[in-house]
């Protein structure tokens, strides 16, 4: 008995491989919204896990206290966020790396600030509601959900936003960054 190709098989393949091609072809270049948001939880996911990698390996090690720790694993973090989305997430090579690195930071202190006293605010209000503590819901669980809850909300409407319509797009004041860094500006370089 002779083998016989099934063509109508591989044509079936060939199909869904290219589907498979143009489905991830449209998810490294669109630059939707949606498709650009999910490119950002990559690189989110990915220095999240840098962080916590190096802060668990200093503090475990003994070589470092827990607060700097934190502080060593979150700078490493944010270096690695700060690259894959000039590189993956927002493809902005047509921004220069200083004016990148400069705004990154003032968003990132942001961040920082916002989540710092943003969970302090909302944990100190809602464990202080009369309902919260008449059903007994422990501490650590409304730290929990209001520490969450802030986080979110600045990752989507402080973090996201600004890093995709101010840190990685060409902004009027990236000229005076640049210069401030001892760079020239691709005006200057005419």
């Amino acid at each position: 008995m002779t083998n016989v190709p099934n063509t109508e098989a591989d044509n079936t393949t060939v199909v869904e491989a290219s589907g498979l091609r143009k489905l991830w072809h449209k998810l490294m270049t669109s630059n939707s919204l949606i498709i650009t948001y999910l490119r950002s939880i990559v690189s989110s996911q990915a220095a999240s896990w840098v962080d916590y990698i190096v802060r668990f390996a200093l503090f475990s090690l003994g070589a470092l206290d827990a607060f700097w720790s934190v502080a060593c694993g979150a700078f490493c973090g944010g270096v690695v966020n700060c690259i894959i989305n000039y590189r993956f997430t927002f493809r902005a090579e047509n921004c220069d790396w200083r004016a990148v690195v400069v705004k990154y930071a003032v968003v990132w202190l942001g961040s920082m600030l916002l989540n710092s006293y943003g969970s302090e605010a909302l944990y100190k209000f809602v464990s202080g509601l009369a309902w919260v503590q008449h059903i007994g819901i422990k501490d650590n669980i409304v730290f929990l959900a209001t520490t969450l809850f802030v986080s979110l909300m600045v990752s989507w409407f402080w973090n996201f936003a600004l890093q995709r319509y101010v840190v990685y797009r060409p902004m009027p004041f990236d000229k005076y960054i640049i210069r401030l860094l001892g760079g020239k500006s691709k005006e200057q370089n005419k």
